[in-house]
């Protein structure tokens, strides 16, 4: 799998590069700043992009732009944003058409080496990989119509971390429930959601975004 990283901070941008070969990754290019990160996208397209949000030359949100720009018009590159901190409404903007191929993390919290691995290659086989604190804010968001009324509280709990991007297994052993058990909890949810459940995991994690943002 082929990775392309814009990162102002270099410590952090040779450390994921260090880090990404050594687990087999091809990093095909790394870079301080948005515009060299699209034209390289452009010419020869990796199959995941990391972007920091806040990138030169004002530090604002040139990833982000560059982000969204990428998901415009090279939507085969997964797009994995690195955050500084929970920003939802950056977030929500990145989700807005579709949360196949896309990631949000927070820098801070990326301390298992294996799930931010992971994390890359779901995106870049089209999968989701959101940071727990933005799946449980937009849990907890109030609304008029609550469209999550309806699930139990153990619902939400294992609709949280299908958000998330886990497994049936990875929901078992966070909630210390069987296989069995989240599998009926996950037919249930789409069964109230409404929503068809597929049996793909990047497609049960689309259906579950979309909802979200509904």
């Amino acid at each position: 799998m082929r990775v392309a990283i814009a990162e102002d901070s270099v410590l952090l941008r040779e450390g994921l590069t260090r880090l990404l070969g050594e687990a087999g990754f091809e990093v095909a290019g790394r870079y301080g700043n948005a515009d060299d990160l699209l034209a390289r996208v452009r010419t020869d397209p990796p199959d995941v992009a990391i972007v920091g949000i806040r990138l030169p030359p004002t530090h604002s949100d040139e990833g982000l732009r560059a982000a969204l720009q990428i998901r415009e018009r090279c939507p085969a590159v997964g797009v994995l944003v690195l955050s500084q901190y929970v920003e939802v409404g950056l977030a929500m903007q990145l989700l807005a058409d579709s949360a196949e191929g896309v990631g949000y993390l927070v820098k801070d919290r990326i301390s298992d080496v294996k799930e931010f691995l992971g994390a890359v290659r779901r995106v870049g086989s089209g999968g989701s990989a959101l940071d727990p604190t933005i799946v449980s804010t937009l849990l907890r968001r109030r609304r008029t119509q609550d469209p999550l009324g309806g699930l139990t509280p153990r619902e939400r709990e294992v609709l949280e971390l299908m958000a998330t991007g886990s497994s049936n297994q990875g929901i078992a052993d966070a909630l210390a429930i069987t296989v069995r058990a989240v599998e009926k909890y996950v037919s249930a949810i789409f069964g109230k959601l409404g929503i068809p459940a597929t049996g793909s995991e990047s497609q049960r994690v689309l259906a579950v975004l979309l909802f979200l943002r509904a």
